[in-house]
């Protein structure tokens, strides 16, 4: 249980390719530990100067459910402040890593996942993966940063302030996903693409990184933890509490993204 990161194999397919896989049970909902680790992970796999492309993976049902709603209710403040936190660095560590990051989403990506592939580089996803925010529905705000860089600025609202989901093939047609395959066939798929990737020259490829980030038209960093400081006013206030207690939906994977 944790993070680990692996080489997918020793022979020259492989060349160039790290694979930094999640494996949180029962449902990938991550402990404020689990951020940083994450976070520290993709970081030490591009600074690798024999790593061209890192692959973002996950065990179990599916790829993320945000975080530990359990830890923060046990722990508190405290907890919330660690959350945000990790995440922020997690997110950002995909953002920043010195190669591109593909992600391989299978199953729910809820909350923090979408911060995570949102400022991937590339997404393959399985059939039945599904993409969402439901913070609403559990009294906190966070990621509308990363969700408008999936889809259109209008269906982002809307999918945010229903907490409703889209699924890969939704996204695909809007162009944020790569491609969609069958579950069973997702390793392969997204190390295809990770590996016609690192294919490239790799001081070349770590150029072309910072060029494109240094194009963006949106500070993810920035924008996300403008987004936090409303997470927690609403958790200051009670408003969170009063949320989750009266209007949520049952929590049904346990988790919350801050």
């Amino acid at each position: 249980m944790g993070v680990s990161t692996s080489s997918p194999e020793n022979s020259a397919p492989g060349k160039g390719v790290a694979v930094v896989t999640v494996d949180f049970p029962p449902v990938n909902a991550l402990p404020v530990r689990g951020w940083f680790e994450l976070a520290e992970a993709v970081r030490a796999a591009g600074r690798d100067p024999e790593i061209r492309c890192v692959v973002l993976a996950a065990t179990g049902r599916g790829f993320n459910a945000g975080v530990d709603i359990k830890e923060i209710q046990a722990r508190g403040q405290r907890a919330l402040i660690g959350a945000n936190r990790g995440c922020a660095e997690a997110f950002a560590a995909v953002y920043e890593c010195e190669v591109p990051v593909v992600a391989a989403v299978q199953g729910f990506c809820l909350g923090g996942g979408i911060g995570l592939v949102g400022n991937a580089d590339a997404i393959v996803a399985s059939e039945d993966a599904t993409f969402g925010l439901p913070e609403l529905d559990r009294g906190a705000l966070g990621a509308a940063t990363h969700l408008a860089r999936l889809v259109p600025q209008h269906l982002m609202r809307a999918l945010y302030y229903t907490s409703r989901t889209a699924n890969a093939a939704e996204l695909h047609a809007h162009g944020s996903v790569w491609k969609v395959v069958p579950r069973d066939e997702l390793p392969a798929a997204a190390l295809e693409l990770a590996r016609e990737i690192a294919a490239k020259d790799g001081q070349l490829l770590r150029l072309a990184k910072a060029a494109i980030n240094g194009i963006d038209p949106v500070d993810v960093r920035r924008s996300y933890r403008f987004e936090q400081g409303f997470t927690f006013e609403a958790n200051l206030s009670g408003l969170a509490d009063r949320v989750r207690d009266t209007f949520a939906k049952p929590d049904t994977f346990g988790k919350e993204d801050a």
